[in-house]
């Protein structure tokens, strides 16, 4: 047991984001690309469960001193270093490996995503908004993997949705981070000193409006249904509801832990999902054909 809760399996949910460009691209019933997507989930899986064990061998010290990664179970000492590191290693050479046998295009996502985050662990975790920056990019290389794994069109406009929700997501865990540890945030992370709940309230705003700006530019130019647009609700209370648990639960600090905790949240990202779903592949919104293409050249798109 200490050894799956060592993989984090909960955070697999973030790799999800994987299948992102084949659902809009529509192609979610071809299943040749549909099991390269799968493919695809699964070496993220294994890569990204390595790279959190490394994280948690460089931060042991740190995380003893954490009132919740103390109970990790490296810092708590239930699993040796050595036989932690010995596990990481293998699952990151699957990892790499099972990537390049789905496609090379997947395989240097998957070396990119892996070296980024071997450097965040190492230093720029302790580097003020490239922390940030970072675990936004480790969500689009999450989303640029599944495209380069299928070989679909992967929409910018989706690729600049995924950088400011990830933004908002990221930012909302160091407020967490900053509130939980208070006075001490700076001994368990340098990076923490430079920030301030004002700081980082002010970039949440910026990066809220921002992913509803972008999504909302998305569904009115969407190249495959313009009726997209009546899924904009469930966006704005998604990220209305996620705003509620940071700023009124002082939660946050892991974001799929509030996404299958929060009741609200799940239901309105579950409704979101089937919305997407009828209205790309049923068209049972009325309004716009199936194909609602915009009147922008492709290229724009």
């Amino acid at each position: 047991m200490d050894y799956l809760q060592l993989l984090r399996p909960k955070q697999w949910i973030k790799n999800l984001f994987v299948f992102a460009a084949l659902i809009f691209a529509r192609d979610v019933f071809q299943l040749p690309l549909l099991g390269l997507t799968a493919a695809a989930f699964v070496c993220f899986s294994l890569s990204s469960s390595g790279i959190y064990i490394i994280n948690d061998i460089l931060d042991v010290e740190h995380d003893r001193n954490h009132p919740v990664k103390r109970h990790r179970p490296i810092a708590s000492g239930r699993i040796q270093v050595g036989s932690a590191l010995c596990l990481a290693l293998a699952l990151l050479a699957a990892g790499l490996i099972g990537s390049f046998l789905v496609t090379w295009p997947l395989g240097l996502v998957v070396l990119v995503y892996i070296s980024i985050m071997v450097l965040y662990s190492l230093w720029l975790k302790q580097q003020v908004i490239l922390d940030v920056f970072t675990i936004a990019a480790g969500f689009i290389l999450r989303v640029v993997a599944g495209a380069a794994a299928t070989g679909v069109y992967l929409s910018p406009w989706l690729l600049l949705c995924t950088v400011f929700l990830s933004l908002f997501i990221a930012l909302g865990k160091r407020r967490h981070e900053l509130y939980l540890l208070n006075d001490n945030a700076a001994e368990h992370r340098s990076a923490l000193s430079s920030y301030s709940f004002a700081f980082i309230d002010q970039m949440v705003g910026i990066a809220t409006s921002a992913t509803i700006i972008s999504y909302s530019l998305y569904t009115f130019l969407a190249p495959t249904n313009r009726n997209l647009i009546y899924t904009i609700p469930f966006v704005l209370y998604g990220l209305f509801r996620y705003l509620f648990v940071i700023y009124q639960q002082q939660s946050g600090g892991a974001p799929e832990d509030v996404l299958l905790r929060d009741r609200p949240l799940l239901a309105a990202v579950v409704l979101w999902i089937i919305a997407c779903a009828i209205i790309l592949y049923l068209g049972a919104v009325p309004g716009q054909p199936v194909l609602a293409l915009s009147p922008l050249p492709m290229q724009l798109l």
